[in-house]
């Protein structure tokens, strides 16, 4: 297998922390190096990954300040890059792949690459919650020909996005799509950057590798949800959806994304305070416009 960094994004969960790094210390074909980005961690992540031995190279990437999983990525895929790593596989603190799920992924995307007879930019697992079940936050979404691999006798299908939870990504579509948005913090950083590089050619999510998301409650998210805790979450993904859409996609498209979050909170019920701050950060999508971040 060609050169992997491992590219691990965490802040203040220690003990999964603790438990990623054994998956992947554990995988059959191992990784040739291990970058963990540390987004300012305050549970003494710190001080652990300061200690840390492995069998692996290894480095630490130690933020100042927390830039959510969406600048600790960018960080990350960028050091692999600079690594000279082949691809990077990118992950979050609290998702434990298989032993076999790097070697799986790899060999999907060769299977892929060579049936579709073109390049595939980038490989997701299966999402599974602790229990077995699927991961509901975590499916990717289909192409209109999803199963095209399927007959083919290929355990792979076409998506279009996916979320970084396990995902493979060759080292040529960094040099020609660059990063993902480091701007967005968190939410939807994902969906637009597997979207921004497969516009030519579908991903793949590779149904035999498999990774464990370790989330708290196995459950997806709506706009009804919106609550007093929630809430500065789901700023992020209406301000980020809303810049998508207004930027990269069409006025239209920007307007149905805002009617389906405020008929979604109305009938929530969400607090009509919340519902006007959201509304808010629909309306800063539109003046929010980060610019790609490229690798030299």
């Amino acid at each position: 297998m060609a050169g992997v960094a491992a590219v691990v994004v965490t802040f203040n969960r220690l003990e999964k922390l603790k438990k990623v790094i054994a998956s992947i210390e554990a995988q059959e074909h191992a990784p040739s190096h291990l970058v963990i980005v540390d987004n300012a961690s305050t549970d003494g992540t710190g001080e652990y990954l300061a200690q840390l031995t492995s069998p692996l190279p290894h480095e630490v990437v130690s933020l100042e300040t927390n830039t959510g999983g969406a600048g600790g990525f960018s960080a990350g895929m960028r050091r692999g890059y600079e690594l000279g790593a082949d691809f990077v596989w990118i992950m979050d603190d609290d998702g434990y792949p298989e032993p076999d799920a790097l070697a799986k992924l790899d060999a999907g995307l060769t299977e892929a690459s060579a049936a579709l007879g073109a390049q595939v930019p980038f490989a997701c697992s299966m999402v599974t919650f602790t229990d077995g079940e699927i991961c509901e936050m975590n499916n990717p979404v289909p192409t209109w020909d999803w199963g095209r691999l399927l007959v083919k006798g290929q355990r792979n299908v076409l998506v279009s996005q996916c979320s970084f939870v396990s995902v493979l990504i060759p080292r040529w579509v960094i040099a020609m799509h660059g990063l993902p948005y480091k701007e967005y913090f968190i939410w939807f950083d994902d969906a637009e950057y597997t979207i921004r590089i497969s516009r030519e050619t579908p991903g793949i999510q590779v149904l035999d590798s498999v990774t464990v998301h370790d989330m708290g409650e196995n459950k997806g998210v709506n706009w009804g949800m919106v609550d007093e805790k929630n809430a500065w979450k789901f700023a992020y993904g209406a301000r980020n959806q809303a810049s998508f859409h207004w930027h990269h996609r069409s006025k239209p498209h920007f307007l149905v994304f805002a009617a389906q979050v405020l008929v979604g909170m109305r009938r929530g019920k969400v607090s009509r305070k919340l519902q006007r701050g959201i509304r808010k950060k629909l309306w800063e999508g539109v003046r929010f416009n980060p610019q790609i971040d490229r690798v030299a």
